[in-house]
């Protein structure tokens, strides 16, 4: 189940078709999260009770996915997974590798989770570069962080609109019943995609290097 989420007046997004074909035809860098958030623990021998339990927060959660544009605005948010699921994983679960298999214009933004998604798709998909080994030069352990702090700069905004949908306590803690989480997940998820629409588009800046004397004439 995925959110059904807005871009204008007119347009909704419902599937991860809609996200991909839009991100294409508009020219749209998507960027791409996971969140967990904490449910209830299953009852104790229940089948499938481990599939709940994070190896990273070591709480039980349910995993979903976020997708938002570079200024931060929610596109699509949804699709259930448990927490023990890693974001690799979940990827092929959802169908994410094969749109950007099909709709090769469209780029995206990623953590250090989504690595093997930017293996696969190197010229669309932008992760984090691995960390040089200890023995560099001083030259590109520095060029390693600037690019980092560059990347991270670049792929904040879906962490805060993660954290926008963390503001509404049931995404925070859970504390109904597991299988509705979805359906409040989605309820969530489309008032604040319906407010994030709204936003005035801001002003991009650049962040590409200028060298000194070039600024100087």
């Amino acid at each position: 189940m995925v959110s059904q989420c807005r871009t204008g007046p007119a347009l909704r997004l419902k599937t991860l078709g809609d996200v991909f074909a839009h991100a294409e035809a508009e020219g749209v860098e998507l960027r791409l999260d996971g969140a967990e958030t904490q449910v209830r623990r299953p009852q104790a021998d229940r089948p499938g009770r481990r599939a709940f339990v994070s190896g990273k927060r070591k709480q039980n959660t349910i995993k979903t996915t976020t997708f938002s544009d570079g200024q931060g605005r929610l596109l699509l948010s949804g699709v259930v997974h448990p927490g023990r699921m890693h974001d690799q994983t979940a990827v092929r679960t959802e169908g994410i590798a094969e749109q950007f298999r099909i709709r090769l214009g469209v780029k995206a933004k990623v953590d250090s989770g989504y690595l093997g998604l930017a293996k696969e798709f190197p010229g669309q998909v932008g992760a984090p570069t691995n960390k040089p080994k200890d023995e560099a030069c001083d030259g590109d352990t520095h060029a390693w962080r600037e690019t980092r702090r560059r990347q991270s700069s670049a792929r904040i905004c879906v962490e805060h609109t993660d954290a926008e949908l963390r503001q509404w306590a049931p995404l925070r803690r859970f504390t109904g019943r597991r299988d509705t989480y979805a359906e409040t997940h989605l309820a969530i998820a489309s008032l604040v995609s319906g407010r994030s629409a709204q936003r005035a588009t801001r002003r991009r800046t650049s962040t590409e290097l200028v060298l000194v004397r070039d600024t100087a004439r």
